[in-house]
């Protein structure tokens, strides 16, 4: 990515950052016309999102970033998924953003150092300790709920810590704003589902406030991710 961004990439960042901020609003707000509004907003998140990357990252042919903007198409599908409701929306939801973390797993694997192979032990270990901190309890509360969903929670929470793990061993030869940026969006997104995970299944209600909290971490750990894969082309 160049140093200055381009007026393209300005315009769509300032799309999305308007975007996300319009549907946290409205995630936090129950009436029909707000739920309305999301069915327009939500499913032009990722593409705002995509268009911003495309111009920051023209021309680039690394791995890292054919990925990352594979985990965006993906996230696309979940967002959409995601506005329906039941049972069938949920694990639609769940499979795409499924397929989002793989990419990201692989575009992060992908700018491991030369020698390297998988996750480093560092990396490893967090993924570990996250699965095992949340993975269990949330694969129970969603069986609760219905059996059908433990095994994709379950599922869902390994490829999550995994991916967060993979964005702890990026190579140190990137530079380590970029490398700070990429960590600081995964742990927002690890957050943003976390907080998911107990509105969905522990909560009997929804509660407005964490509506909001989700949105908000997920678009900006959405955003800082692709902004720290764009950083890291400058090497």
């Amino acid at each position: 990515m160049s140093a200055m961004p381009t007026p393209r990439t300005l315009a769509a960042t300032a799309a999305y950052v308007a975007l996300a901020a319009t549907d946290t609003v409205l995630a936090g707000r129950t009436d029909l016309a707000a739920r309305r509004s999301r069915f327009l907003v939500k499913p032009l998140l990722m593409p705002a999102l995509a268009v911003a990357f495309h111009e920051g990252t023209r021309g680039s042919h690394d791995p890292v970033v054919r990925r990352t903007a594979a985990a965006q198409a993906f996230s696309w599908g979940g967002d959409v998924a995601l506005l329906g409701r039941g049972e069938k929306a949920f694990l639609a939801g769940v499979g795409s953003f499924f397929a989002a973390h793989v990419a990201y797993v692989a575009g992060f694997a992908a700018a491991r150092p030369p020698a390297a192979a998988g996750l480093a032990p560092a990396g490893l270990k967090a993924a570990a300790a996250l699965w095992l901190a949340a993975g269990p309890a949330m694969s129970w509360a969603a069986g609760r709920r219905s059996p059908r969903l433990a095994a994709p929670v379950a599922a869902y929470a390994g490829v999550l810590a995994t991916m967060f793990g993979a964005s702890t061993a990026l190579d140190p030869a990137l530079p380590r704003r970029a490398r700070a940026t990429v960590r600081a969006g995964t742990t927002l997104f690890l957050v943003s589902d976390t907080l998911l995970g107990v509105q969905d299944f522990l909560l009997t209600e929804p509660h407005p406030g964490l509506e909001r909290a989700v949105m908000a971490t997920y678009t900006a750990g959405q955003g800082l991710i692709a902004w720290g894969v764009a950083q890291g082309l400058d090497r």
